[in-house]
């Protein structure tokens, strides 16, 4: 897909799949989705489907209508905003003289452009991959090989179209092995870092939310951060200081979105993984969007997916902090109208990533989960013990510290310190 490629954007309005979203903002989404990739958006507009065609989607008229708009607009390729069959995809590609992309492909094509990393880029194959084999439609049988086997016994030897699925799902079988490695490896980091006492807060919210835009205001970063849906792919952690916490790391995740193709949510398992070791999630929403309680809904399904919050509702088993993000693009009287709904609640923060109104007030509360239940610990360690006594000063609240005297390997030193159960813990285990 060539970029500045003029694009004609198709929403189809299928009565019988209506969904929460309004179509308007399905629409505009789509548009977003084009321009993240640097397509140039010819024209767009909602198609309403009474019906489904197993062939085309669209009626004969609405085929007509939107190919005559391709030569009008002179797009280079048609999108159309939601599942196409293979049979579909092929069948209209010949009624239109153009490249035709579904919902699924474009955003595979935004994961294929963005991705950085070793892994970001097999999990975006694969799921490519995935993908493709479904759409080797058989439209070239001409290219069936010679007859094998010998005389009249000898059937028709392997297509080329048998001979592609077969490669296929030998890459797919090789990436697969290649990213269950990395899993293993993420999980020894993960391990290594719950041995190590700083807490892990994991970003998490709907595409374009402005997670990228809090991370780099919070850690003082410079990751890719603009006004398009999946600016972020790759996993992105800083280490970040929190009233009485001296060290934490803060993780940048993908963005979800409404319709996320199967092969990723599958694909990405191993990145998203890194939310259900988290300490703390921030869900960032951005407050200002129309559709912003349905975005809610769309994250918190795919976190209930990963089994981070209960399927049929329930307490999460790790702390969420909702972001009302974008609160500077609100009016006077939209603010007025939330922030009684912000105020009454401690889990939800009202901020602007872009101007840094509330974020005092996001870190302190940040702070205060981390150090919530801490209990006072009375101990005794030798005086040589530098490590650990610097440990207790980096993570705890020191309330005494004084000489006792000598012990059976030495000076010892009384502290007295408030600590987490979970930093006692951390402490404990290590090795005196």
């Amino acid at each position: 897909m060539t970029r500045g490629a003029r694009a004609l954007v198709v929403c189809p309005d299928i009565r019988s799949q209506r969904s929460a979203h309004d179509p308007e903002a399905r629409l505009e989404e789509a548009r977003g989705l084009a321009l993240a990739i640097g397509l140039v958006v010819a024209e767009s507009y909602i198609v309403p489907v009474r019906e489904r065609r197993p062939g085309t989607l669209f009626g004969d008229g609405q085929v007509e209508r939107i190919r005559t708009d391709c030569e009008l607009h002179q797009a280079d390729l048609v999108i159309v905003d939601g599942a196409l069959s293979p049979i579909q995809q092929r069948n209209l590609e010949e009624k239109f003289k153009r490249k035709v992309i579904d919902r699924t492909g474009l955003i595979l094509e935004i994961f294929g452009e963005r991705a950085q990393t070793a892994e970001g880029r097999l999990q975006v194959e694969l799921a490519h991959l995935d993908y493709q084999q479904s759409r080797l439609v058989r439209s070239w049988t001409h290219l069936e090989r010679q007859r094998g086997g010998f005389g009249f016994l000898g059937g028709p030897g392997e297509t080329q179209i048998e001979a592609d699925r077969r490669l296929i799902r030998g890459r797919m079988a090789k990436l697969r092995r290649e990213l269950e490695q990395v899993r293993k490896t993420r999980e020894l980091h993960r391990k290594r870092r719950g041995r190590a006492p700083w807490p892990v807060i994991a970003l998490v919210g709907y595409t374009n939310a402005g997670k990228s835009t809090l991370f780099n205001r919070i850690t003082g970063a410079d990751v890719m951060a603009e006004d398009l849906l999946f600016a972020t792919l790759d996993p992105t952690m800083r280490a970040i200081s929190l009233p009485g916490v001296e060290k934490a790391i803060l993780s940048d995740t993908v963005g979800f979105i409404s319709d996320l193709p199967t092969q990723l949510v599958a694909a990405f398992r191993a990145t998203l993984e890194e939310v259900t070791a988290a300490d703390i999630i921030l869900h960032i929403r951005d407050i200002a969007n129309p559709d912003s309680a349905i975005q809610k809904a769309e994250v918190l399904s795919i976190l209930a997916d990963l089994g981070v919050i209960p399927e049929k509702g329930g307490e999460s088993a790790i702390p969420i902090i909702e972001v009302w993000n974008k609160w500077d693009l609100l009016d006077d009287e939209r603010r007025a109208e939330l922030r009684p709904l912000a105020d009454a609640d401690p889990d939800i923060v009202a901020i602007s990533a872009v101007t840094g109104e509330g974020m005092d007030a996001l870190l302190g509360r940040l702070g205060e989960i981390l150090t919530k239940g801490a209990r006072l610990h009375n101990l005794d360690i030798p005086a040589s013990d530098g490590a650990r006594i610097a440990w207790l000063y980096a993570h705890g609240d020191i309330v005494e510290d004084r000489d006792i005297g000598e012990g059976a390997t030495g000076p010892m030193r009384h502290i007295a310190v408030r600590l987490s159960e979970k930093d006692f813990g951390r402490f404990a285990a290590m090795e005196s």
